[in-house]
């Protein structure tokens, strides 16, 4: 029989643990490994520079921890890869899958706005040797380039929660890989994996961690590309605390309940919003998922300042309910006219759904919205 995505989220990165004789992960918090066969230790290294993988014993932190690759191997069987490699934080993610694709001499990319702002402020900058080329879904195909290393894009999109058809840009995008941030969705409600992406990306601070007190970053692909973004990211140090891989190894546990149960509770408020006569437009993606982006009539920084009970702060996925304002904080890098363009306005606001109950919830989104 094949468990459902509930029950792996249990027990995957843990099926050893009987055999190893303990109930709870073990911790491994050394930063090296000590060994007497210094010529086993070199063929390792070697291998690590040839494949990106190590075989045997850990030789350095900065290479491999037993914690960390716990949490990569549950993440890898929950969105359906074989492979995943977990770094510092959502963003030194996307770091490394953009040098990636420039270590291969493909340094355009092309991608679907919106994005995360500083996602956005990346590949605008060009900071990493990249060239990025916005398009909308639909245009993706006649922005190729020989070039072009790599197709991203986020879908429910942040702040607006707009949908892309995965396959539909798979199949635009050819031989080109397609990076699909599923921060917003988790495995729970999508696997573009399914779909055709090569690459799947996670901030782990938000969802799989899912009490807003660690932060990660983790992509799930095939061996080869997992070996290529593990020697990126022994180059370039982003590596993830094995403290942080155990908090993240607890928190899959518990996804599929948290994700599922705050999304009940936000297609409720939705549907309240709707017909509250301070809300000019509600954003709810066909999927489901427990984000809500909504504009006001008012002024959204009163309500900001109106809530009592949600918490008012930038990230999202937490236990309790987050609320922004993309403008002001996660998207104001994004330069205004691309901000606006992409359906970030001024009177967009942003809410995480968590876990309270969903009449304390709308009692205190009733009495913000009355105040701006």
């Amino acid at each position: 029989m094949t468990a459902t995505l509930r029950t792996r989220a249990v027990h995957a990165g843990r099926d050893d643990l009987t055999d190893l004789g303990v109930h709870a992960a073990p911790l491994d918090l050394s930063t090296t490994y000590p060994s007497r066969d210094s010529v086993e230790e070199a063929g390792r290294i070697d291998e690590f520079a040839s494949t990106g993988s190590l075989s045997g014993l850990p030789v350095y932190g900065r290479l491999s921890n037993p914690t960390v690759e716990r949490f990569e191997k549950a993440l890898a069987e929950l969105e359906g890869f074989e492979d995943a490699v977990a770094f510092a934080t959502g963003m030194a993610a996307v770091s490394a899958s953009l040098l990636a694709a420039v270590a291969q001499g493909k340094r355009h990319v092309v991608a679907v706005r919106p994005v995360y702002g500083c996602t956005d402020h990346m590949l605008t900058s060009g900071l990493l040797g990249t060239e990025v080329t916005w398009a909308d879904p639909e245009g993706v195909a006649s922005v190729l380039r020989p070039d072009t290393g790599l197709v991203l894009l986020e879908t429910p999109a942040n702040p607006t929660l707009r949908e892309v058809d995965i396959a539909e840009i798979v199949r635009a995008a050819g031989e080109v890989p397609v990076l699909v941030d599923n921060t917003f969705a988790t495995p729970v409600l999508q696997r573009p994996g399914r779909h055709g992406a090569r690459f799947v990306l996670h901030s782990a601070t938000k969802f799989l961690g899912g009490h807003g007190d660690v932060m990660g970053g983790v992509v799930a692909c095939n061996a080869e590309d997992a070996g290529m973004l593990r020697q990126i990211r022994f180059a370039t140090g982003g590596v993830l605390h094995p403290l942080a891989g155990y908090m993240l190894l607890r928190g899959l546990s518990t996804l599929p309940l948290r994700v599922n149960a705050a999304s009940a509770t936000a297609a409720e408020l939705v549907e309240r919003l709707r017909g509250h006569a301070n809300v000019s437009a509600v954003h709810y993606p066909a999927l489901g998922g427990p984000l809500i982006a909504f504009e006001v009539d008012g002024d959204p920084h009163a309500l900001i300042g109106a809530v009592r009970l949600i918490t008012p702060a930038v990230s999202l996925g937490s236990v309790d309910s987050l609320i922004q304002h993309p403008a002001s904080i996660s998207h104001r890098i994004v330069a205004e006219d691309d901000r606006r363009g992409a359906g970030v306005t001024d009177r967009l606001i942003r809410m995480s759904v968590g876990l309270e109950d969903v009449e304390d919830l709308w009692h205190d989104l009733d009495q913000a919205l009355k105040a701006c």
